[in-house]
């Protein structure tokens, strides 16, 4: 039927039109990448997960050890245990200010999934996302899983990668159903301020067909004090979704728990959708992160002043290396400098340098420094670093990237 297809190019065709629509995570491509030459003896430093190097603190790890001893073994409710729940409630009172009820919260397998499970809930064939870029790449994928249309708002780094309230406005139209808003930010470390965000949600409560997803997960890697969530503003609250998790302020990336914080129709939604696909989080991960919402915080304040240490140690090297343009980032743990300047140039090998795609691929085999480049996040004219690794690492890695870039021509 296929004469000039091999037998695995049949078998893709086969596959759904919504999977083939979809693209591959650069982000675990390149960390795959980085992997195989690790395989190969190479000394390759990875700065292109987004995971903290931290080891689980103890006291979350022992209540884990203590549910399986107490047999939590058994399917949990679809939402979560009611204990997780409230203890969400709890710090949603306590740091945020924000009153929400154990039934508007819902449990998932990663703050991933909680915000595909709000696409998914809000999102119809042809309704349009706003997106600004740059965004985490899931974002758009998951739009396209819901047959909904990518809006894109782009915001670089002369306006701090910070969308503004005229710029949310002109991208509005009737086909508007979401915003989809990261503070802090993947992949820049951009924090929105209070001010900003009530600038923005003016714009918001004109139009009371759109929602907000608003990610924070990196509500606790901020380093300019009080995290400040779009959800404060009573005139949209009704209308926005808080996805949070365990995985970033906790060193919980493995454990696999996120959540959201939505209106009740909303939480209700997600519950129904969630119970057809895969059902309760794992139950020991849930009292895990039972613990960490509950027991000592002082686990958050020590690996977050780790990471403002190491992006000032970052900040520093990046100004050493001539032809990158960086911000200050206020938040998560990456650095996405501007390299456009390299592109047209050549490598030793004769390569020429297109894109950020192609610099990031030159500084992995040439460099042994593992980056992702910012096509993946909407901007094609950046670089993800990150910096979730030792102080010595970093200072190995920006040497590497610094003579590695001395080297094209």
């Amino acid at each position: 039927m296929y004469p000039f297809l091999t037998i695995q190019e049949e078998k893709m065709n086969q596959l759904s039109q919504r999977l083939n629509a979809l693209s591959e995570s650069e982000t675990l491509a390149m960390s795959q990448k980085s992997a195989e030459l690790k395989a190969q003896g190479i000394d390759v430093i990875n700065l292109s997960v987004g995971e903290p190097d931290f080891f689980t603190p103890d006291h979350i790890k022992q209540a884990a050890k203590d549910a399986v001893d107490n047999n939590f073994s058994f399917y949990s409710p679809v939402p979560g245990y009611p204990a997780l729940r409230n203890a969400i409630v709890a710090k949603l009172k306590n740091e945020n200010g924000l009153d929400y009820e154990p039934a508007q919260i819902v449990c998932s397998g990663g703050a991933k999934q909680s915000v595909c499970n709000a696409i998914l809930c809000l999102v119809d064939k042809g309704d349009e996302v706003i997106i600004p870029a740059p965004y985490w790449v899931s974002y758009v994928e998951m739009v396209k899983l819901a047959e909904g249309t990518n809006v894109i708002i782009e915001a670089g780094i002369e306006q701090d990668f910070k969308i503004t309230p005229a710029q949310l406005e002109a991208a509005i139209t009737p086909k508007t159903k979401v915003l989809i808003l990261c503070s802090p930010s993947n992949p820049t470390g951009s924090v929105y301020s209070k001010e900003e965000l009530q600038g923005l949600a003016e714009v918001l409560a004109k139009y009371p067909n759109v929602y907000v997803i608003a990610d924070e997960i990196y509500e606790h890697i901020n380093y300019v004090g009080k995290h400040e969530s779009i959800a404060q503003f009573d005139e949209i609250k009704d209308r926005v979704v808080i996805v949070n998790g365990v995985s970033k302020a906790y060193a919980m990336t493995g454990w696999r728990i996120g959540w959201i914080a939505a209106p009740l129709w909303i939480a209700k939604a997600c519950n129904k959708l969630q119970g057809q696909y895969t059902s309760g989080p794992c139950s020991v991960a849930q009292k895990a992160a039972e613990a960490a919402y509950t027991g000592s915080q002082q686990c958050i304040a020590d690996m977050r002043a780790a990471f403002e240490r190491r992006r000032n140690l970052v900040l520093d090297m990046l100004k050493d290396i001539p032809g990158l343009q960086v911000n200050e980032p206020k938040g998560a743990f990456y650095v996405f400098p501007k390299c456009s300047s390299f592109f047209g140039k050549t490598a030793p090998n004769g390569k020429v340098i297109k894109d950020a795609a192609d610099l990031a691929m030159y500084l992995l085999e040439e460099g042994h420094v593992a980056c992702v480049g910012g096509g993946a996040f909407g901007s094609p004219e950046c670089i993800r670093m990150s910096y979730a690794t030792s102080d010595e690492n970093l200072v190995k890695a920006f040497g590497r990237i610094k003579d590695a870039l001395a080297n094209l021509k």
